[in-house]
């Protein structure tokens, strides 16, 4: 008996003709990029090393455009801004042992934001491994051990014939929700061998789908559409999962208020009539939330930052959509329901009810979201913090609204997570997940290589700026049209505020710094040095420019008070 696929993979005679003469001068390394080719893929990022030459050395002879970065922690946070954008997975070619290793705090927060980087390293030889002979050139005793605790999967290779599986494999991991990193290694014999393998014209890789299970969406709709007070929290996965839509249909169907989470930012309209924005280190919202009697949280764990430091303790339901199974339940009891967020909202949107929302207990939903935010403004107008007001306020005027912004862990940063209107879904990215320094920089490098059709802005302070300050190569070598801000206030702003106030002073917290447009301009950078009067202008002028260029603001700013403590 036949089958319908049979026939498809029965190759025609000139597949055949093809596979049986392959090219001369191929080697495994021309098996990875072919395979990448085959998925999809049109982009790489990395960083070379001697026992990854054989897959740099075939890059020549294929059609991926290739970004190098000067470190491998940068091209690791350039894939993950890359693969956030496009909703690709995104490749990041690694050497062994120390470059691999450099790349650990990439990869971590692109575990932690659910970015899907499919990050290949090059291993040593094959004689080393399993017990074999030692002493090679970056030998780590075991090389994934140091990955399997931070990328979703680990793809072993050990012959030729496994690479085109073993990518393919990594690549459906990666895409198939939540999206996140994977590793897969191939030992640096195996990448520089010549090979009489077929080339690899094809690689079926499709993600599988999480669909919620009808049983729990039904109990979720009869939830929310029985509430009085119902409430929702956005997080990442709205993002990730391209559900914005989805998810302000639900919630205009409910009448229900939106906050978002500093990763879900952009998922739902700023200035929607039921948006809370993001302040969630706001005791004001933190109440709101713990009043709702149905409480739907999409696509976030409420992990520390989306809990007000756990201080929020919900006393309604909660119905938890969330794709990554170990945050479902993890932080709050709730009807978990494992599924992406959007296949997730669609099934909701289905099930609930037909007709107008039913009669609640407070139906004036809008006017209830207009006093929490007035509250939580009174709040922030009363600490005195104009400057900081007027520096986000300026960035977000220079900044085009289709344009994506990328944030370094510095105290702007912070304002912006609360304060700063993102106005598109995918448009605002930050280190939040993992916290890492250096990230903005890079990230706006694979942003502005994801989509050259805007300018990219990046937000560092001078301490995280000097992480990546290499990558003004990289930005001018590829004339990408990337723009720096840069706040210089001498030190670690955000860690001299936190060991201030706990310890009465700070220590380790000053920096000495170069003049950072004399060092751009070094770079083939254009470079300028603004006060918050001249932000904005000069940061559009920035923006407008074709290229790299910086824009330093010496400044010094501060945090707003907390209020998870009051």
């Amino acid at each position: 008996m036949t089958h319908d696929h049979d026939l498809v993979l029965r190759p025609t005679a000139a597949q055949t003709e093809a596979a049986l003469n392959p090219p001369p001068g191929r080697n495994g390394g021309d098996l990875v990029v072919e395979t990448l080719t085959g998925l999809g893929a049109t982009t790489v990022f990395g960083l070379p090393g001697q026992h990854a030459l054989g897959m740099f050395d075939a890059l020549r002879r294929s059609d991926l455009a290739y970004i190098g970065l000067r470190v491998e922690n940068n091209a690791g946070f350039a894939a993950d801004a890359y693969g956030r954008i496009t909703g690709e997975a995104a490749p990041l070619l690694l050497s062994t042992g120390p470059g691999a290793l450099t790349s650990l705090a990439a990869l971590q927060e692109a575990a932690a934001a659910s970015a899907p980087v499919l990050a290949i390293s090059s291993q040593i030889p094959g004689a080393g491994l399993g017990g074999g002979r030692h002493g090679y050139l970056h030998e780590l005793p075991d090389q994934q051990a140091s990955f399997r605790g931070v990328v979703k999967s680990v793809h072993t290779v050990r012959t030729q014939s496994q690479i085109p599986s073993a990518i393919a494999e990594a690549w459906e991991s990666a895409l198939t929700a939540p999206h996140g990193p994977v590793w897969v290694e191939i030992p640096q014999d195996v990448l520089l061998a010549e090979t009489s393998l077929p080339v690899v014209t094809a690689a079926d890789a499709a993600p599988h789908d999480l669909p919620p299970r009808p049983e729990l969406t039904a109990v979720a709709a009869h939830l929310l559409s029985t509430a009085a007070r119902p409430a929702i929290i956005a997080g990442g996965g709205v993002v990730r999962s391209d559900a914005s839509g989805k998810l302000r249909q639900l919630a205009e169907r409910l009448n229900a208020p939106v906050v978002t989470t500093f990763g879900g930012k952009g998922a739902f309209p700023w200035n929607h009539p039921l948006s809370l924005q993001s302040w969630l280190e706001d005791r004001h919202t933190t109440d709101f939330l713990e009043d709702a009697d149905v409480l739907l949280v999409v696509g976030s764990g409420l992990g520390e930052l989306s809990s007000n430091y756990y201080t929020f303790k919900p006393r309604g339901r909660v119905i938890q959509i969330e794709a990554d199974l170990g945050k479902l339940e993890s932080n709050h009891p709730a009807l978990g329901i494992h599924a992406d967020a959007r296949l997730a909202l669609s099934a909701l949107l289905e099930t609930l009810p037909e007709g107008t929302v039913p009669v609640r207990e407070d139906a004036e939903a809008a006017e209830r979201v207009r006093t929490v935010l007035d509250l939580v403004r009174e709040r922030i107008d009363a600490q005195e913090l104009t400057l900081e007001q007027r520096v986000l306020a300026a960035v977000r005027e220079a900044l085009p609204d289709r344009s994506a912004s990328f944030w370094d862990m510095t105290i702007l940063a912070y304002w912006a997570w609360s304060a700063f209107d993102a106005r598109r879904p995918n448009t605002m990215h930050s280190a939040q997940g993992a916290g890492g320094l250096g990230y903005a920089f890079p990230a706006a490098i694979g942003g502005a290589v994801a989509d050259p059709t805007h300018p990219v802005l990046a937000v560092s302070g001078d301490g995280g700026a000097l992480y990546s300050i290499a990558e003004l190569a990289t930005a001018r070598q590829h004339n990408l049209d990337v723009t720096w801000l840069i706040v210089d206030d001498g030190g670690y702003g955000i860690l001299r505020e936190y060991m201030t106030d706990a310890f009465g002073q700070a220590t380790a917290t000053e920096l000495s710094r170069p003049d950072y447009v004399a060092l751009a301009e070094s770079f083939g950078v254009p470079g300028v040095r603004t006060t918050p009067d001249t932000l904005a202008d000069d940061l559009a002028k920035s923006l407008a420019t074709p290229g790299p260029s910086v824009v330093v603001l010496p400044a010094l700013l501060r945090m707003f008070a907390p209020t998870h403590l009051d």
